[in-house]
């Protein structure tokens, strides 16, 4: 067997070895003996340079025109969409989902990246008449400068491109660094900037732990954003290190998504809808449902038919093309969600349905857990109240439909939420109460390419991300007045 290649950061357009020399190895977390490649343990130097790059890079990247700078966007797109199997295929081995859900995100990366380039010809000022005879005022769009994008590993292609995309096409410069345990996807996202031809300095690229580089990227007065996604307990601290030189931050964080169930006909359908919402990519997206808050007339019959399309899931090797739920990402993440799953049990709920660390066989070479129904929640239990980012969904019975609410605002998350009913009362007092970002009524969890993605209270801060909001963070007002008599 071939050793693991070894690789390395992109700094100013050059391919360069971590100035520690340090690398640590990228486990297959379908296979613990699968090694992907080596990678750079960046230090404060790497990051420095990473930085500087960008800096002096802003200068002529931001003075061409939105036209200019789409050429080369465009040209990414297209080798976007010509590798998405190969990168689907890595990003299978590298983070472990199934290899469909793999190849979705360059495909859906391609798509988006279209709408971001749009997004660039369409950059709107303000035109106000003035208060004053012989003055022009107008507002125009700039961009920010230096933008530090810090991406997750649960979805390691696309997150970063609508992160990188939206700042390059407003005209900043960026300085890219992926979760550790995901750095393959970011290596190939780099190959196609510079395949595309991206002026050196205009995209870098630094490898990682969060541990020791996150602050450094954070802290340096020359990064004017940060775009990061991933836990709330980072991005606090990423945020009170950004406020330290006025760095503007979009954060977008936790989620402890309820689905309400109340007078809904068709129970087989919110079933089916909560289930992929729950249990897709293992369960490990901030948008997952993990509670479902149901009438107690529903209860009974809805958790029935959850428990129907749970069983229906084949765990494995993503790769595999008959597997519908890849591992856990690391063996010490699915430990601390088996901790949520025992503890509840301890507090006296039920495991309706899974809970059980698989072993024996192809299971021994990862973390899989099974699809896993809880009930007989209440609202006070930790399941209910803390993100677990994994297969388990909790079922909490109540009484009411404003029970229901209360209970789903009962979090310090505010990310995305639910609402299957045929009542119209309750769905516009839905949309009307419930705390957070984003509400779906009748459907589950996915979003729209073209419309704004973020959370309310401890789940996101800043501008949201994704659709027109996107230039509400890459971009600051510069208003110029002209008296020309």
């Amino acid at each position: 067997m071939a050793e693991p290649q070894k690789f390395e950061n992109f700094i100013n357009g050059q391919w360069k070895e971590p100035q520690g020399g340090n690398y640590y190895p990228d486990i297959n977390p379908a296979d613990y003996s699968d090694i992907v490649g080596y990678f750079p343990l960046s230090t404060k130097n790497d990051v420095d340079e990473a930085i500087q790059s960008a800096h002096i890079a802003f200068k002529s990247w931001s003075h061409m025109l939105p036209a200019e700078r789409a050429k080369y966007l465009e040209k990414f797109a297209q080798l976007l969409d010509q590798e998405k199997q190969r990168i689907g295929e890595a990003l299978c081995r590298e983070e472990g989902k199934t290899i469909k859900e793999a190849i979705g995100e360059p495909s859906r990366g391609a798509v988006e990246t279209s709408f971001f380039i749009g997004e660039g010809q369409r950059l709107e000022g303000i035109t106000m008449p003035s208060d004053r005879k012989g003055v022009v005022s107008v507002a125009t769009r700039v961009p920010i400068g230096v933008v530090a994008a810090i991406s997750p590993w649960n979805f390691p292609f696309l997150t970063p491109v609508r992160k990188v995309i939206p700042a390059l096409v407003f005209g900043n410069t960026v300085v890219f660094k992926p979760a550790s345990d995901t750095p393959y996807c970011a290596v190939l996202l780099m190959e196609l900037f510079e395949k595309a031809g991206l002026p050196p300095g205009v995209v870098n690229l630094v490898i990682g732990k969060g541990s020791e580089i996150g602050d450094v990227i954070s802290s340096n007065p020359l990064v004017n954003g940060i775009t990061f996604t991933g836990s709330t307990v980072v991005g606090r601290r990423i945020n009170q290190l950004a406020s330290e030189h006025f760095a503007k931050v979009q954060l977008e964080m936790g989620g402890k998504n309820p689905a309400i169930v109340a007078d809904y006909k068709d129970l087989n359908r919110a079933a089916a809808e909560i289930a992929q919402a729950a249990y897709a990519v293992s369960g490990q997206r901030c948008t997952a449902v993990s509670r479902v808050i149901v009438l107690k007339e529903h209860a009974e019959e809805l958790e029935t038919k959850i428990i129907e399309k749970a069983k229906s899931h084949i765990l494995g090797n993503g790769m595999r093309p008959d597997v519908t739920m890849g591992p856990i990402i690391t063996k010490e993440a699915g430990e601390k969600i088996m901790e949520y799953i025992h503890g509840a049990e301890k507090e006296g709920a039920m495991i309706k349905y899974g809970g059980h660390h698989l072993t024996g066989g192809e299971f021994d070479k990862g973390f899989y857990i099974e699809p896993t129904l809880i009930t007989d929640v209440t609202p006070s239990m930790k399941v209910a109240r803390e993100e677990i980012f994994g297969p388990v969904l909790v079922s909490i019975k109540v009484d009411t439909f404003e029970e229901a609410i209360e209970v789903a605002n009962n979090t310090e998350y505010g990310l995305a939420s639910c609402l299957f009913s045929d009542n119209l009362k309750y769905i516009y007092e839905f949309q009307q109460e419930i705390e957070s970002g984003m509400t779906h009524v009748n459907h589950g969890t996915v979003t729209d390419a073209s419309m704004p993605f973020g959370g309310a209270k401890n789940s996101g801060l800043g501008p949201f991300s994704k659709g027109a909001t996107n230039k509400d963070f890459y971009t600051n007002y510069k208003v110029n007045y002209v008296k020309y008599i």
